[in-house]
């Protein structure tokens, strides 16, 4: 069997927002990755895995009957390998916000699905990307209720992806990294130490959106500071950027509470009131990890000193 790796993502900009048609951008991570793989052997983790594919074994069944999913995939091929000692080898850890269901959907998809859609930007265009989320979205459903679809998509692609809305997206270049040793401007992961649930978390935003005046701020102050974040950051504009992250960072403050991890609210405080850095969330919250943005790493390091910091960036 020809191994296959894919790799966690990052939603760089857009948590919640993406559900209201704001812009988003999501990254893959390398740092943590996934494959299916083969082994005669039984182990703890293999177990497990094996008992949670044979469960979406199940899923997958009942999904390719459906009418309006658009994939063909061979359902009886993967069963078989299940019982062949087939597993997912993963380093992702699941609940933090880096795609952990979003990289075995894509393994997934790439070994069983019949006339696939290429994973090059060559090979795939705007609308193909837009069909591929859409199922990526049905397939993903099993492990959150409700997914996008974008983050089996970025696991899949392998490449940088920007939401426009909700039927616009596409793949886009980044600004390289800076990866000199001088240590100046930087976006890092910090470990809140406990997992994360999508659902509830989703759930809670969902009933805040019956409020109007929660309603207002999403469609006006936030999607207006991710929005230009987005912009910013792309044309390689820190100026801007770190004006609207700081806005935006603020805003999640005072509005999202339930979503950020309750140890980390003393110093994402700490960030906004002495300008060292801001944080933002990774993905849907309530545990994992959380992003941090900074202009001047060292800084950032010594304030945070008492929290596992992870540089996944440099300016």
């Amino acid at each position: 069997m020809k191994e296959a790796l894919f790799y966690s993502k990052i939603l760089l900009f857009g948590e919640y927002g993406i559900i209201q048609d704001s812009m988003g951008l999501s990254i893959p991570y390398k740092a943590f990755r996934g494959e299916l793989k083969f082994s005669s052997e039984n182990f703890e983790a293999k177990e497990k895995s094996q008992k949670a594919l044979n469960e979406y074994a199940t899923h997958l069944q009942n999904l390719v009957n459906e009418p309006d999913f658009h994939a063909k995939i061979d359902v009886e091929a993967f069963k078989k390998d299940i019982e062949k000692g087939m597993y997912f080898d993963s380093t992702i850890p699941q609940g933090f916000g880096v795609g952990s269901s979003g990289a075995i959907v894509a393994a997934i998809y790439d070994k069983y699905a019949i006339d696939k859609f290429g994973q090059s930007e060559e090979e795939i265009g705007k609308n193909e990307i837009v069909e591929l989320k859409e199922i990526f979205g049905k397939m993903e459903s099993f492990f959150h209720g409700k997914s996008s679809g974008i983050d089996p998509l970025i696991c899949y692609l392998k490449l940088p992806i920007l939401i426009k809305g909700k039927g616009d997206l596409g793949t886009v270049g980044i600004p390289a990294s800076n990866d000199s040793s001088a240590e100046e401007g930087a976006i890092f992961l910090l470990n809140s130490g406990t997992p994360g649930e999508t659902q509830p978390m989703v759930n809670i935003f969902m009933e805040k959106m019956k409020q109007e005046g929660f309603r207002n701020m999403i469609k006006s102050q936030f999607k207006k500071y991710n929005d230009e974040c987005i912009n910013a950051f792309l044309k390689g504009d820190t100026k801007p950027l770190f004006k609207n992250l700081k806005n935006l960072s603020g805003l999640i403050l005072d509005n999202f509470k339930p979503m950020i991890p309750k140890a980390f609210h003393k110093i994402w405080k700490q960030g906004l009131e002495s300008n060292a850095y801001y944080l933002k969330l990774c993905g849907s919250g309530g545990g994992g990890f959380v992003l941090g943005f900074t202009q001047d790493l060292e800084k950032a390091k010594s304030l945070l000193k008492n929290h596992e910091l992870e540089v996944i960036y440099k300016f």
